[in-house]
């Protein structure tokens, strides 16, 4: 299980990195859950990170603009992004969500078949409006992407195990398998839920709070040696 770790800026890409995150991941938590950050930002991170590290972006939590979100992705590959990730928070259903995911997937493929696109949806998707969560396995499958993932649309101390238990998240993982899929799990995740992620056989989880000084992800910064611990559990199990 790889651990994907998510900076807002240069600082904490070098304490991400130095921590030992296999995936360095781009984001914004001021604009949301996922919410992207600047293209020369990702350029600056792509370009501190060792080159066996991938660093991933994202977009935002998007809305349902099919063209917007294309031009979007297109910023995100030119900025240096390995993965794209897409917060599937407009989409109320799944037609709409294939529809975005499946622009993002042929702008980006035309250009550079080996990135990684990644249809995210969000385990309380109900407190918002958007599609259900358990529809993300077929929209990533629909839209030809590569992972599918779960995140928490609002960040007010529940994680995603409040909304999903352990049997919807392991028919998550199993149904995105089943597809040639992977997948990543996020969603304020906490040091003692890493085992049961990997246990379902989770590809990615993705961290931002519990690798934080005093793991608040808006008011605290990432630190090397949370990263570190972090990396040391994913690797033990």
């Amino acid at each position: 299980m790889l651990l994907l770790i998510s900076p807002i800026n240069h600082e904490e890409a070098l304490e991400s990195i130095k921590g030992g995150a296999d995936i360095v991941d781009v984001k914004n938590p001021k604009e949301g859950s996922l919410g992207a950050n600047f293209p020369w930002v990702i350029k600056e991170i792509r370009e501190l990170t060792p080159e066996d590290k991938l660093v991933s972006a994202t977009l935002g939590d998007v809305p349902y603009k099919p063209g917007t979100v294309s031009l979007a992705a297109m910023g995100a590959h030119v900025s240096g992004a390995d993965y794209i990730k897409v917060g599937l928070y407009g989409t109320k259903n799944y037609d709409e969500a294939v529809e975005v995911m499946k622009n993002v997937s042929k702008t980006v493929k035309d250009v550079s078949p080996d990135t990684i696109v990644v249809a995210a949806g969000y385990a309380d998707a109900h407190r918002v409006g958007a599609v259900d969560p358990m529809e993300i396995p077929k929209v990533a499958r629909d839209a030809n992407c590569d992972l599918a993932m779960l995140d928490t649309a609002v960040k007010d101390g529940h994680t995603l195990f409040d909304y999903l238990d352990i049997d919807k998240l392991t028919e998550f993982v199993e149904e995105a398998h089943s597809y040639n899929l992977k997948t990543a799990l996020a969603g304020s995740v906490k040091k003692d839920q890493l085992k049961p992620l990997h246990d379902i056989g989770c590809d990615v989880v993705g961290i931002r709070g519990a690798a934080c000084v005093g793991g608040d992800r808006n008011t605290g910064k990432i630190h090397h040696t949370a990263v570190a611990e972090l990396k040391e559990l994913c690797d033990s199990f």
